[in-house]
């Protein structure tokens, strides 16, 4: 039987998703970086008035607007600009190529791009970004250097007469990571954002007392919809610059955010810096992690260095933070958790039938933060989306607590003499040597197997390279028949565009060896 979160019987009004905020303490900090800092008032001021200069430019509602950013507390203005003014905002991930860019604004058909000045050249070299009806307006170029941010917001009205948005209609797109094939455009609503930020306001239990710090890309849905879901809250949003330990720390010391969320890789670097100190995190009640399996030394790491337990949680670009370990209730090191507030959740084989607790099969979820589809992609759509329901395409098992343990893609198990055998299980047994830092899997076509397991390895800082043969007898002694029959060191894991291990990349590199 299909199994639930508890019920959700509100959503964000992102129309007007400051309201809370400036009803409750209207002069005081909303949004802060290292940099620069916003009241409530402000934040709704500047925001009104960088959509209001955008319809003087003649953008129109529906019309789609690129950002290529790092985390600004300028990001989060120009998503509220598009919020109110009913334009679409397409965040690009900032570590895009030319190549990238032209892809995403020619699928999205982005009529402007806000862009950092640093990536004029990427800019410059992408074809599509050339032919925007609207142009690039620049983030921290030099004044006189053509349209600039700086100067849309320094100056113009700041009232918006809108009507009210229909909530069917798009209010962002946002592209997947590609790690199964080229990325698609998810179309999420009015609607579904709205239900989305209510969503892990209410999954992370968040109050009038919290402080938030996306500690990721503002322009991945993960920390996008942290960063809103505390804003429609009514709760100060720390916007971090970087992930380093460098950037990171100090904002710990300084604002005292209560809730954290951070990618692994990110995460184990904050943990091991030397800098850190268990006093640095005596704020957070929450560490939110995610966006990839979480290693088992990460989790003995984090809770050694700060008394905190990590809560690791699941989600998709498609529907939002779906699983969270309840922050109030039990954390199951290594599970995703539970499902969140509105989610409904069925775990299939390959029949459509339900499985059995405890055993391995594919995710299909039900949610009012459902996107709408893939944008100008009809075929996509309909594979993915089916009767209200979405399937992920990650293999999960859930327990007979109904908590929800995350075994891999689909589409990247590794069958071996007829037995599946999912990847995160073998790099969680390597990252438990001493000198593994990072590993990934995948396989490798064999006529007399099927498939044979490679893993991919980088070393933890200052150690020595051990034999291949002492990493496999290792990983035999605790997984069996499923550890690699081959290794391979790398003096740097390959990440996608998103920060996960890049097995589409591993994979190329294993077949051109084989």
């Amino acid at each position: 039987m299909p199994f639930a979160g508890p019920p959700l019987d509100y959503s964000v009004d992102i129309q007007n998703l400051l309201d809370v905020g400036l009803s409750r303490h209207p002069d005081q900090t909303a949004l802060v970086s290292a940099e620069m800092q916003w009241t409530w008032r402000e934040l709704d001021t500047v925001a009104n008035r960088l959509g209001a200069q955008w319809l003087t430019m003649g953008l129109k509602p529906g019309d789609r607007v690129a950002s290529l950013m790092p985390n600004r507390t300028a990001l989060l203005i120009y998503y509220l600009a598009c919020f109110k003014t009913g334009l679409v905002a397409v965040p690009l991930n900032y570590r895009y190529m030319n190549r990238q860019i032209d892809y995403a604004i020619g699928v999205s058909g982005a009529s402007m791009l806000l862009a950092h000045a640093e990536r004029e050249a990427d800019w410059l070299a992408s074809e599509q970004a050339g032919r925007m009806r609207h142009g690039v307006v620049t983030y921290g170029g030099p004044a006189g250097s053509g349209l600039r941010y700086e100067d849309l917001i320094a100056d113009g009205p700041t009232e918006l007469d809108l009507a009210r948005r229909d909530p069917s209609e798009p209010a962002a797109i946002f592209f997947t990571s590609g790690s199964t094939g080229q990325p698609k455009g998810v179309v999420h609503t009015v609607d579904s954002l709205g239900w989305m930020f209510a969503c892990a306001a209410e999954a992370f239990e968040l109050t009038a007392d919290d402080i938030v710090l996306p500690g990721s890309s503002i322009s991945h849905l993960g920390s996008f919809m942290w960063a809103h879901a505390g804003l429609g809250k009514g709760v100060k949003v720390v916007v971090a610059r970087s992930f380093e330990g460098d950037e990171i720390l100090p904002l710990l010391r300084s604002q005292r955010p209560t809730v954290l969320c951070m990618i692994p890789a990110a995460l184990m670097r904050l943990v091991r810096d030397h800098g850190a100190t268990r006093e640095d995190f005596a704020s957070i009640r929450l560490c939110r992690c995610g966006s990839d399996k979480v290693p088992a030394e990460l989790e003995v790491e984090f809770e050694a260095l700060t008394g905190h337990a990590i809560d690791e949680g699941y989600g998709m670009s498609e529907v939002g933070l779906a699983t969270l370990n309840p922050p109030s209730g039990r954390i199951k090191l290594g599970s995703v958790g539970v499902p969140t507030p509105g989610f409904e959740m069925s775990v299939r084989d390959d029949d459509g039938v339900e499985v059995p607790v405890d055993t391995p099969g594919k995710l299909f979820m039900k949610s009012r933060t459902l996107a709408a589809g893939y944008w100008d992609n009809p075929e996509e759509t309909a594979a993915t989306f089916q009767d209200g329901w979405i399937d992920s395409g990650d293999m999960m098992r859930v327990d007979a607590d109904g908590y929800l343990w995350f075994c891999g893609r689909k589409k990247q198990i590794i069958v071996h003499d007829g037995s599946n055998i999912y990847p995160q299980e073998v790099e969680d047994a390597l990252l438990e040597h001493p000198a593994i830092g990072n590993a990934g899997v995948v396989g490798v076509l064999d006529l007399l197997h099927g498939e044979i397991v490679r893993a991919y390895l980088s070393l933890r800082d200052d150690v020595e390279q051990p034999l291949d043969q002492e990493i496999i007898d290792f990983a035999r002694a605790r997984i069996g028949y499923k550890a690699p029959e081959q290794v391979a060191f790398l003096d740097q894991m390959p990440l996608n565009p998103t920060g996960k291990i890049d097995r589409v990349l591993l994979k190329t590199m294993a077949a051109e060896r084989h």
